[in-house]
């Protein structure tokens, strides 16, 4: 008897051992299932079948606890049945949990299967060695039920569906969860057999059952190499788990993480989320992203966000969001779809990286271009601008320059600043302008460059040198005004106070020579009446032409010291001309001159003296005629637009630029046997009918006299 006691013992003992292993194998191989992708489905049906099978070891080993004998009666379909089915219920426990949504109220139809496994298991059994189920065995049956469904609930819930502020640490909760199955399968156990009604068996035909022990041999066996085939796999995947560890401590460290379920909901965030959102964790965890949103996004743009992502798209872009105490910060985003085994997004995780202070760099870069850009712009429109390199060669220049030059971007690219140099300064001049802005300094000055077409202008320079980090000059930028019609100007006043000054200084003289003169002329006169000799006769006539000539030089002074009369009349200007030409047309052909007149159809009406405006016409073509000894040609052109325009440009001697300077002094002649005083006077004649004159002039290549007026009508009625 005291040896039946110990063999029940033992196997009573060897039942629990084989549970709790059966029940911490299979949820440790499903939690690997849950955990990875990888060899799911056989980790699927290990799990399964270690806890089925477990559920019918325990129940066997129970029943050949209570009854020995049993065995001898055993029925092996029906306990092959009951093996079959309690690994199915087990199967579907375990499928029902296969969700990655984590559904709570899946805890209860896992834990609702785990209990019909064990039942199922247990009854059949009894069928198995000759027992049944009586009605009043009924109430065992609910109250054993709703202890497995009690302890599988809390056991399922612990392992797979954790509170994340729970305490209980994770090393524990397996061994915990399987020691709460053990318990309950136990004590359900115990309270279906003494609610079974026993069953004699004869003992004559037990013969020392050896199935119990090939029972418990292959039970360890399979459990063993679960165990096992666990162990190893759980070795594999903790390898794995700390390099995803790494990773995810490397992502938190330097990213903003979140992770929302498939409404867009907060279900996790990271430090660096808290710390730049300015919200507790509390405050963001059941929320959505609504809560940071800043309003600077339209709603277009989210619209296309959850479009792309909740078609499993990965969506990356860049958000402004506003923090809880208002302020705004910038992060570059990308939003990760998790799918299900649908093709569904469950979750998504947002992966930022704050780039405010990039954004703000971007914007003080955008001004800062926009100023340089404004900046470029108003040197455009007011300036003349130029690039070159260090040597020289011309990078970049601006619309102003190639209109100002005659010459396309294209022409002057490439080309050094000698394509407009006018060869007007000295070669010591740019010398000293090179020296300077080579140094590092800047340069400012007056240039006259000469364009395409031949003509001058002037204008005023500032060279800029830009330095590189050796405190070289890599670039010059040259920045030019136009200050050609400045240039006339002054030299139309430096014309008009030279005028005022001979016309004092012809007042006085006139008056002084004019009485004195007509007496002299006079008594030579009177003199030369008695005279019969005919030498004396030629020295008086010498005499009177002498006198003739100082007296047309007075005249001349007198223009100068006398105002213009106010009888002006408009009068057309191209008739004028062409009166001039045709008194003038023997000494042209003479000459060899080629002359040509070229004006426009509009109306040329100016209000001066005829006479004293053919006299000035008259003048300067004679003057043109004289430089020109050898022949030459003459262009006489005549615009109109806002004011009369007249040039008179010969390809004759020219002049130097200190004979240029000079031109409108008292008795400064380029001519061996002029005066000086022709173009004074026309410079008078000029001024009084409000006009202007300035002259251009290269040696050995021509002049050109710049003559306007104010068009008559315009100057009606003032």
């Amino acid at each position: 008897m005291g040896g039946s006691i110990l063999y029940n013992s033992i196997l009573v003992f060897i039942s629990i051992i084989l549970i709790y292993m059966a029940s911490y194998t299979s949820f440790d191989l499903f939690q690997l299932v849950k955990a990875s992708e990888k060899n799911s489905r056989f980790l699927f049906l290990a799990s399964t079948f270690s806890l089925g099978f477990g559920f019918w070891v325990m129940s066997f080993v129970i029943l050949m606890a209570n009854n020995i004998y049993a065995t001898a009666t055993y029925d092996i379909p029906i306990a092959t049945l009951s093996m079959l089915i309690g690994i199915c219920f087990a199967g579907m426990a375990f499928y029902s949990m296969l969700d990655k949504e984590n559904n709570k109220h899946r805890i209860y139809v896992s834990s609702l299967f785990f209990s019909f496994s064990m039942l199922s298991v247990f009854v059949l059994g009894l069928y198995s060695i000759g027992n049944s189920v009586q009605a009043e065995n009924i109430p065992a049956i609910i109250i054993s039920f709703l202890l497995l469904f009690s302890g599988f609930c809390f056991s399922v819930k612990l392992s797979f569906y954790p509170n994340k502020n729970s305490k209980i640490k994770q090393s524990i909760i397996r061994p915990f969860c399987s020691f709460i199955i053990t318990s309950v399968c136990f004590v359900s156990h115990l309270i279906l057999m003494f609610g079974m009604t026993p069953i004699e068996y004869d003992p004559s035909h037990y013969d020392d059952s050896f199935i119990v022990y090939v029972v418990l041999f292959i039970t360890i066996l399979i459990l063993g190499g679960l165990i096992g085939t666990s162990t190893l796999i759980r070795e594999k995947l903790a390898v794995n788990d700390i390099n995803v560890r790494d990773m995810q401590h490397a992502l938190d460290e330097s990213s903003i993480v979140a992770f929302t379920d498939k409404n867009g909901m907060i279900t996790y965030v990271n430090d660096k989320f808290v710390e730049i959102s300015k919200y507790s964790r509390s405050e963001l965890l059941g929320q959505n992203h609504r809560i940071i949103n800043s309003g600077y996004h339209s709603p277009e743009f989210f619209k296309e966000l959850w479009k792309t992502i909740s078609s499993g798209n990965i969506w990356k872009g860049e958000i402004r969001n506003k923090a809880k105490d208002g302020s705004h910060y910038w992060v570059d985003t990308v939003i990760v779809p998790f799918m299900n085994k649908k093709g569904e997004p469950y979750q998504y995780v947002s992966i930022r990286r704050d780039i405010s202070e990039q954004k703000q760099d971007q914007l003080r870069i955008k001004e800062m271009v926009q100023e340089v850009s404004d900046i470029k712009f108003a040197l455009d429109q007011s300036s003349i601008i130029a690039f070159t390199d260090k040597r020289g060669i011309i990078s970049n220049v601006n619309d102003k320059f190639c209109r100002i030059s005659g010459y396309t971007s294209e022409e002057l690219i490439g080309q050094t600043h000698r394509i407009v140099n006018s060869g007007y300064h000295s070669a010591a001049f740019f010398e000293e302008l090179w020296n300077t802005i080579s140094t590092g300094n800047v340069w400012k000055g007056e240039i006259r460059n000469k364009a395409k077409n031949g003509s001058y202008y002037w204008v005023d320079t500032t060279i800029i040198p830009f330095m590189d980090k050796q405190n070289k000059p890599f670039k010059y930028l040259a920045i030019r005004n136009d200050i050609t019609e400045k240039k006339r100007t002054e030299e139309i006043l430096h014309r008009q106070d030279k005028l005022a000054a001979v016309g004092q200084l012809a007042a006085g003289i006139a008056h002084e020579i004019r009485n004195p003169l007509t007496s002299i002329k006079g008594y030579t006169e009177f003199l030369s009446m008695d005279e019969t000799g005919k030498d004396r006769q030629e020295l008086f006539s010498i005499v009177l032409e002498e006198i003739e000539r100082v007296n047309s030089i007075v005249e001349e002074f007198m223009v100068l010291s006398k105002p213009t009369a106010a009888s002006l009349q408009k009068k057309e200007i191209i008739p004028i001309i062409t009166n001039v030409l045709s008194v003038l047309d023997y000494q042209l052909r003479k000459s060899k001159i080629t002359t040509q007149l070229t004006f426009d159809d509009s109306e040329s009406l100016v209000e001066c003296d005829e006479n004293k405006l053919k006299q000035v016409f008259l003048n300067f073509i004679k003057n043109a005629v004289e430089a020109m000894p050898n022949g030459g040609n003459l262009l006489i052109a005549v615009k109109s637009s806002e004011e009369i325009k007249v040039e008179i440009k010969d390809n004759g001697v020219g002049m130097t630029e200190e004979q240029l300077q000079k031109i409108g002094e008292p008795f400064f002649t380029t001519k061996n046997d002029g005066t000086g005083l022709g173009l004074l006077v026309s410079f008078k004649i000029i001024e009084s009918f409000k006009g202007k004159v300035y002259i251009e002039s290269e040696k050995n290549k021509g002049t050109s006299f710049h003559i306007s007026f104010p068009k008559a009508n315009n100057t009606l009625g003032e």
